[in-house]
């Protein structure tokens, strides 16, 4: 699966650009805020319907226009799919694959795998407990539908459960019949995305992380991964029951799979507190890759791979092995990677005689360096 060609309208920075990519690795070479990360953000929010860095599609407008469009060009096979989106402020996005309106967009992901590797990737571990279940709910989305559904649907039903509570004074009876049917409800979708969750993490993730690790840090540090759940292989509805007196007073749902968790260690403390920037990132990195290894292998083809800005805090050794990982033919597809430097991974990918182009960004123009 490839990008062969990628057009920009009004989105972000770009007024207007054309583009042919290289099948292999594309080099976005150029200074910090001339455009290289958007570049990436149109392929990702082709794939997944939605940027990468801004929810809100109006913000992705570009300054005093009013509206937004990216067509993408897959490949595969020979064979290829136009995707278009357009946006235009105080309308409904439109989303096309090959002139065709999608009824749903999530019948959309998982159709082009992208996988995003980026500074903000750090949020991952500096933010809350929400981030890492969506990156969770991201990758097992992609290649089971069944998943997306019983999530779209849990949530639907927490939101109900959370309107009652909190239409419901504290002190005042409660309308206990429709909290056990929400409770049900909430049981589930729960206890199936519960069981997901763990059998990906334990099963897949995990034992493909651990071995990237290695590679990336040369077997210098010992970390883990663990998925933490309240109802993984325990009593839901015993727990939701015993939580109600409390629900009720914060008016929220205090128990369930929307509380998941992963924890990241290093050398058997918190990577939050206990790793430098440089262990961070490089744990980040191999999360990121076995994410990777994982929708290659369920979906049988190799994902496109956006690597944005990843080399800062990583020594060359680092860089070097991560560059030959993600550049091996064996295991990765099309590569696009951004830096600041117009030389350092250009000379890399010469000493590792890789195929390339290098693209020079500079003011929302790309030109070939």
């Amino acid at each position: 699966m490839i990008v062969s060609k990628l057009s920009l309208v009004n989105f972000k920075n770009y007024k207007q650009l054309s583009c042919d990519f290289n099948p292999r690795i594309n080099c976005l070479l150029g200074n910090n805020g001339e455009g290289k990360t958007n570049i990436l953000d149109a392929i990702y929010l082709s794939a997944f319907c939605k940027s990468y860095f801004n929810a809100i599609d109006s913000h992705n407008i570009r300054f005093d226009e009013d509206m937004f469009m990216i067509q993408t060009e897959f490949s595969q096979n020979n064979e290829s799919d136009e995707v278009l989106c357009s946006v235009k402020k105080g309308r409904k996005k439109v989303f096309k694959r090959n002139k065709v309106d999608y009824t749903k967009l999530s019948d959309h992901i998982g159709r082009y795998p992208v996988i995003m590797i980026t500074p903000y990737d750090s949020n991952l571990v500096l933010g809350g407990s929400d981030l890492r279940r969506k990156f969770l709910d991201t990758i097992i989305s992609q290649v089971d539908p069944g998943y997306l559904n019983h999530l779209v649907a849990y949530n639907k039903v927490l939101d109900q459960r959370n309107a009652l509570l909190k239409n419901t004074p504290y002190g005042k009876e409660i309308n206990l019949e429709v909290i056990d049917i929400y409770d049900g409800q909430l049981i589930h979708y729960g206890s199936a995305i519960a069981k997901s969750r763990g059998e990906f993490v334990r099963k897949n993730l995990i034992p493909r992380f651990n071995d990237l690790h290695k590679i990336i840090s040369e077997g210098k540090e010992s970390v883990s991964l663990e998925y933490i759940s309240a109802v993984d292989n325990g009593n839901y509805e015993m727990a939701l029951k015993s939580a109600l007196d409390k629900d009720r007073s914060v008016q929220y749902t205090t128990v369930g799979i929307h509380k998941d968790d992963l924890l990241f260690q290093i050398e058997g403390y918190p990577l939050k507190k206990f790793g430098s920037q440089g262990q961070q990132k490089s744990y980040l990195i191999a999360l990121k890759l076995a994410y990777y290894l994982y929708i290659k292998d369920q979906l049988k083809l190799k994902p496109i791979m956006l690597l944005d800005d990843i080399f800062d805090k990583l020594d060359r050794n680092r860089v070097m092995a991560l560059l030959s990982m993600v550049t091996d033919e064996t295991q990765a597809g099309q590569v696009f990677i951004t830096d600041t430097s117009l030389d350092r991974v250009p000379a890399i990918l010469d000493e590792l005689e890789k195929e390339y182009t290098a693209f020079e960004v500079k003011g929302g123009d790309l030109n070939e360096a």
